[in-house]
């Protein structure tokens, strides 16, 4: 059994970060999004791995490698654009040969991992699986609709008026009967070759899709709110661990300080995660922050947020649910005059606070 993991989107919910980084290695607890899904994939007992990407190619590679650290072998798969997650399917043919395969989003975030229902798809092989979760605002989604033994009777794209509340999740397995499915298809009004519609084919001609209601934490990390909340999530289950120095500092709770990290007369209240080489100094880290390695977080708070590496924030106040970049730099503003312009009109009365 293979593995396709798509990590070749553009991540513009997440600009301005991803106009000069790839989505799927925005860190969460100091950590790639993209290696926690290659960890899930290794833990299930998959080794091939090929790797979708496009035009953050380089960057990914970069990172990845040749996938000897996560226990993987790593095949690279161009795709010139993001065309559809069963356009992805359509250019990896040749890689996934006849192989049963994982299809797994790149950007998507499940606790527990992908084991079971790797185990489950390889006990039953039905044609395809897939994973649904109960969401608020399924428009913004796949839907699958059930029937009255809980079998998959029919899936929509993003519909406006949904059957159903249950999204897909971005983990799909297939065998090769997925491959005539994709070719079948035409691409959406969005012009994409959607995975939906690959499915609904296999449905249309008899094939056996099954799923599975997931009640864990899934999350698409596509936007801000999305990613901090991942953060949080994976902090509360960080250990407590100081291998970095600590000076004149209260340490409290489930706090991480790497080694070469430094906390200077501060006070940091758990969980949070700080990077190697990162100095925080006279500064108060609050729940829920993860701060790369390389920062510097001087003369100020910081509550429920991401600070990416090689940044810094100096005498700022309090800053709380932020995303903050590599090499960024938030300072204090210069102070100016105060002033209030009037246009008052005869006989008026004005009270101004001063």
């Amino acid at each position: 059994m293979k593995a396709l993991v798509l990590s070749g989107g553009a991540g513009t919910r997440l600009r301005p970060i991803t106009h000069t980084s790839a989505k799927q290695l925005v860190p969460v607890a100091n950590k790639a999004v993209l290696f926690y899904g290659l960890e899930s994939i290794a833990a299930a007992g998959i080794t091939d791995v090929g790797l979708v990407v496009g035009d953050t190619a380089e960057e990914i590679r970069e990172a990845v490698g040749d996938g000897s650290k996560f226990g993987l072998d790593i095949t690279y798969i161009p795709q010139e654009r993001p065309l559809g997650l069963a356009h992805a399917v359509l250019i990896a043919r040749e890689y996934l040969g006849d192989d049963d395969f994982v299809m797994y989003l790149g950007d998507n975030f499940i606790v527990g991992g992908i084991t079971g229902l790797v185990e489950e798809f390889r006990a039953t092989r039905p044609d395809a699986q897939i994973l649904l979760t109960r969401v608020s605002d399924p428009r913004a989604f796949g839907v699958a609709e059930l029937g009255p033994t809980g079998r998959v009777i029919g899936l929509e794209e993003k519909p406006e008026h949904p059957k159903s509340d249950l999204a897909l999740v971005g983990v799909y397995l297939f065998t090769p009967a997925v491959h005539e499915a994709v070719r079948a298809i035409t691409p959406s009004w969005r012009g994409e070759l959607e995975i939906t519609h690959a499915l609904q084919h296999l449905l249309d001609t008899g094939a056996d899709v099954r799923c599975t209601v997931i009640k864990g934490y899934w999350k698409d990390t596509g936007n801000v709110g999305d990613m901090l909340e991942v953060n949080r999530t994976v902090l509360e289950d960080v250990e407590r661990r100081v291998d970095g120095e600590t000076d004149a500092s209260e340490i409290i709770g489930r706090v991480v300080v790497e080694e070469g990290a430094r906390v200077v007369r501060s006070r940091i209240v758990g969980p949070v995660v700080i990077g190697a080489g990162t100095v925080v100094s006279d500064s108060y880290v609050g729940p829920f922050t993860s701060i790369a390695e390389n920062c510097r977080i001087q003369d100020s708070e910081l509550e429920f947020s991401i600070v990416l590496r090689d940044s810094s924030i100096d005498g700022v106040g309090r800053i709380e649910n932020s995303l903050i970049g590599r090499h960024a730099q938030v300072t204090t503003a210069p102070s100016v005059p105060s002033a209030h312009r009037l246009v008052l009109g005869d006989h008026s009365k004005v009270q101004i606070h001063t």
